[in-house]
């Protein structure tokens, strides 16, 4: 007998309990209380004076650049508070586009860096808890190894690691794939249209270039890379890198986080490169969004588009889990507080209420950009004067646009159009000494940001799609004692966070929108209190600190999660030990399912997939190694399905095996007739009731189909719309329950994507001893079975299968068979023997099965009446000394394997049929040909 144990390899096993762990939220929340507990709180020092100069207006520049900047304080971490060890810093690589600096080229060997201007940069001011790096692209070309050698030193001094980029990467990369194609997309503007075929050709050489530039990205991270190290990728710009990380190191604790919206499934979907993308980011961990509608329109895009499936937790692809959760960013709200204590902000606010006395001040800071809907602010604007004409001379709208992409046609058109607006508008309504719009081409800086924050009155964020916008969020910062009113688009990510104080409007609804004005100025004080103290509770606590530190603890936290999924997961078959044990075994027996086990993949049977799904056909590889296997007179195959007779005849009647067919009901030699091993009693009056049911849903739901079987009734919705079809399936089996199957002793079964009648009982294990007893029968053994083979893609209820031949789940004992099966498989009838077998013999005496006897069992016996064990005459099959035991089993020469589910109860798992192949056809070079 194979050892695999002193070989170090494994199955799952049964009898160990893991102590049960604390639940995640449980977790969750003592390392929340930890944090807060060891919060670390900076005194504002002269060192912080270079970072307050950073312009602050993070809605400016969040989306085009991705640039970022972190703090360097050494706190410490307690992002695994929860394992009680020793408070320590771990080591955080984020990985950007951009690196939170800007490289000037001064000589052959030196440069001059500055601090860039960027929305995560602000966002992350207040973020000390973590042992930072930064990696980015420096956003200058060096093409020399002096100058990259420079760079990197310079850059190290300031944490900060660069990804060298060539221009023509750049070009491709950034300015063609991600600014050209994922940005539009994203914030729904959709992809170029102009001169379409140009555009389809280059797409593919741009994405090129993305995968090219993701990859050195990766190649850098994984140089500097240690163990436990979190890398926390940003953007559109590298939904790339979790893929290339993974596959560099599996083990690399991974997050991707988007600071831009997503957008929903059918826009996605147009993306020629769109499964390939999602893919690639569902190698991460932890998958962040801004809000739930994106979060939730990721999972529906890898639903529909990806055919994975979607849980509350995230998405989940063959038993790996990739969570899929909202973290909305904050800002570091005590910055912008404190800020307005500041001598030179108290001097600037003082100008601006002495320049705008008598008026009230609307605000409007914004990047000029498309999304950014600053032409229907104006206009909503001119609308309101319009109406209003008392509000004349008292009121000023103040819009800062900061220019950006300025050679670009598109940009170049925006702005125009502005000036032209803004010049309309003042000219009819503006007199000698004022104009209602005052419009600024340029940025502040942040002193006089939080001046004009802190004497505004109104705020009109009016953004026609936008990943989260924090001027709102700002502008609340600064509002402590005006209180003013913020009326923000129902279309930027804040109006999640921030919509229960503030005004939404739809954007394009000009009128909407010039009504909103006329509230908002006159709005009462009291109200305008309750508004400001609900917005100004959730900007100070839900700050950019809480906001790092949360998606780092659900990242640590996901890891552990996932690996206590792991312990459930089988490990993969090793087939050299599998195939060693059937070489060396005397009578083997090799139970095989079908679908999916013994057909091609379905990723292999492309847009013609359902067509030949629903007409299941053998792997053609297997011909030849089925052939081998069941010439072999050491071997017996039974491959056993859902399926019906006819389609077991239809691919296995070439080779001589035992086909059991809709769940082992039906059996049958392939020399010989059909039987049944159906328990007697069973009722089937249920089936056209059930059928009518299925019918009617097939009729409402697309590209689903049902199909009837002698013993259950199936509908699939597999190809039908995914969340369509779910849908109706709860329909389905709410009408089931409360109708036609209400008293009926039948099972309903819920496969991934169908629902399953079928009477009580029926189940592949429940019908696999009544299969053994005729197999042995037939065949005459003399020899015990000391080798089981079980493969199969079966449904959770029919993995009873594997279970059958596990002796510890029913006695706690070591490995050995779970069922000793003699002539009629009635094993209170097998006398105790002197053997070596007769411990494993003794204790199957206890394993006996309480069911109805099937047709093949009732003809065993001899009287209608009377106790039927007395009556059964083992001498009729053979006698007692011939093989009084079928199965001999030890745990070594038992392999159960689950093809493509990774939570099963088998012990190992093979991947896919094509491993199934590759399995069969080694152990049919090692079988012998059949004698006679």
């Amino acid at each position: 007998m194979c050892n695999f144990q002193a070989k170090g390899i494994s199955g799952n096993n049964y009898n160990r309990t893991p102590l049960t762990p604390r639940s995640r939220l449980e977790r969750l929340l003592r390392e929340r209380e930890l944090r807060k507990s060891s919060r670390y709180v900076q005194p504002a020092e002269e060192g912080n004076k270079e970072a307050e100069q950073l312009c602050s207006d993070s809605c400016i520049n969040e989306n085009e650049k991705g640039e970022q900047f972190f703090n360097e304080e050494e706190v410490s971490d307690a992002s695994r508070a929860f394992a009680e060890e020793q408070p320590f810093k771990q080591r955080l690589l984020v990985v950007a586009n951009r690196l939170p600096v800007s490289a000037i080229r001064e000589g052959v060997d030196s440069y001059d860096l500055e601090l860039s201007v960027g929305g995560l940069v602000s966002a992350l001011l207040g973020v000390k808890e973590f042992d930072t790096r930064w990696i980015g692209w420096p956003g200058v070309n060096v093409p020399d190894d002096v100058g990259q050698e420079a760079l990197t030193k310079a850059l190290a001094e300031m944490r900060c690691i660069p990804v060298f980029l060539d221009e023509e990467i750049v070009n491709q990369y950034y300015n063609g794939y991600c600014n050209n194609i994922l940005w539009p997309l994203f914030h729904y503007l959709g992809l170029p249209h102009e001169d379409r075929l140009a555009t389809t050709r280059s797409f593919q050489t741009q994405f090129d270039a993305y995968k090219k530039a993701n990859q050195m990205f990766a190649d850098v991270v994984y140089k500097y890379y240690e163990e436990g190290d979190i890398v926390w990728c940003h953007d559109y710009h590298l939904m790339f890198l979790p893929k290339c990380l993974k596959e560099y190191n599996n083990k690399i604790k991974v997050g991707w986080f988007l600071h831009t919206p997503f957008p929903s499934s059918e826009l996605h979907r147009t993306l020629p490169s769109r499964s390939e993308l999602l893919r690639a980011v569902l190698a991460a961990d932890l998958v962040g969004f801004h809000t739930y509608d994106y979060a939730r329109h990721f999972v529906s895009a890898c639903t529909r588009i990806l055919g994975l499936e979607g849980t509350p937790d995230g998405v989940e692809d063959q038993g790996k889990l990739t969570r899929v959760a909202a973290f909305p960013i904050g800002i570091d709200s005590d910055r912008f507080i404190r800020a307005l204590e500041l001598p030179e902000v108290q001097e600037r606010m003082k100008e601006l209420k002495e320049r705008f006395a008598g008026r009230k001040v609307m605000l409007g800071i914004d990047r000029l950009d498309m999304i950014k809907g600053i032409p229907q602010k104006i206009l909503a604007f001119e609308q309101f004067l319009e109406e209003n004409p008392h509000w004349h001379d008292k009121v000023v709208l103040l819009q800062i646009a900061v220019p950006t992409r300025t050679d670009v046609p598109e940009y170049q058109k925006l702005t125009s159009q502005v000036h032209e607006i803004v010049g309309r508008i003042n000219g009819r309504f503006g007199t000698l000494t004022a104009v209602p719009i005052h419009h600024l081409d340029r940025s502040l800086d942040f002193h006089a940001l939080c001046a004009l924050y802190a004497v505004t009155d109104v705020a009109l964020v009016t953004s026609l799609r936008d990943g989260m916008n924090l001027v709102s969020y700002e502008f609340v910062a600064c509002q402590a004692s005006k209180k003013g009113v913020l009326i923000l688009s129902e279309f930027a990510g804040a109006a999640q966070s921030l919509g229960a104080g503030a005004l939404l409007v739809n954007p394009w609804n000009i009128t909407e929108v010039a009504a909103s004005i006329g509230y908002a100025l006159d709005m009462p004080a009291d109200e305008r209190e309750k508004r400001h103290q609900f917005n100004f509770k959730h900007v100070t606590t839900h700050t950019s600190q809480e906001w790092a530190a949360t998606f780092v603890s659900e990242l640590n936290d996901t890891i552990v999660e996932a690996q206590l999924r792991t312990r459930q997961v089988p490990p993969i078959l090793p087939n050299n030990v599998a195939v060693d044990c059937y070489s060396k075994a005397n009578n083997r027996l090799i139970i095989l399912g079908f679908n999916a086990t013994l057909t091609e993949p379905v990723d292999a049977l492309g847009r013609g997939g359902q067509i030949r799904e629903l007409e299941l056909q053998l792997h053609p590889n297997l011909k030849e190694p089925l052939k081998k296997l069941s010439d072999d007179p050491k071997t017996t195959i039974v491959v056993l399905s859902g399926s019906s007779r006819d389609v077991l005849d239809k691919n296995f009647g070439e080779f001589n095996m035992w086909l059991a067919a809709e769940n082992g009901m039906f059996l049958r030699l392939t020399t010989g007739e059909w039987m049944t091993t159906m328990p007697e009693h069973v009722a089937m009056d249920w089936v056209d009731s059930v059928k009518h049911v299925f019918e009617y849903f097939t009729e409402r739901t697309p590209r689903s189909h049902f199909e009837l079987r002698e013993t259950s009734v199936i509908w699939n919705y597999k190809y039908a719309d995914i969340e369509f079809g779910r849908l109706q399936a709860r329909d389905l089996l709410q009408h089931l329950w409360t109708g036609p199957i209400s008293n009926a002793s039948l099972d309903v079964v819920q496969g991934a994507r169908s629902v399953e009648v079928r009477a009580v009982g029926v189940s592949k294990g429940a019908a696999i001893d009544r299969i053994l007893g005729e197999i042995v029968h037939h065949k005459g053994m003399k020899a015990p079975i000391d080798y089981v083979l079980c493969i199969g893609h079966f449904l959770a209820k029919d993995e009873d299968v594997y279970k059958f031949f596990e002796p510890d789940l029913l006695f706690g004992s070591a490995p050995m068979a779970g069922a000793i099966l003699t002539n009629s498989y009635r094993p209170s009838t097998l006398p105790k023997s002197s053997s070596s077998r007769s411990a494993s013999v003794s204790k199957a005496f206890r394993f006996k099965k309480q069911r109805s006897l099937s047709i093949i069992e009732r003809r065993e016996i001899e009287h209608a009446s009377g106790d039927p064990w007395k009556s059964w005459r083992p001498s009729d099959r053979m006698s007692m000394h011939e093989g009084s035991s079928v199965l001999d089993l030890k745990g070594d020469n038992y392999f159960s394997c689950a093809v493509g589910r990774k939570r099963s109860s088998a012990r190992y798992l093979l991947k896919t049929s094509d491993d199934v192949v590759d399995l069969l056809g080694d152990l049919a070079d090692h079988s012998s040909s059949r004698s006679t």
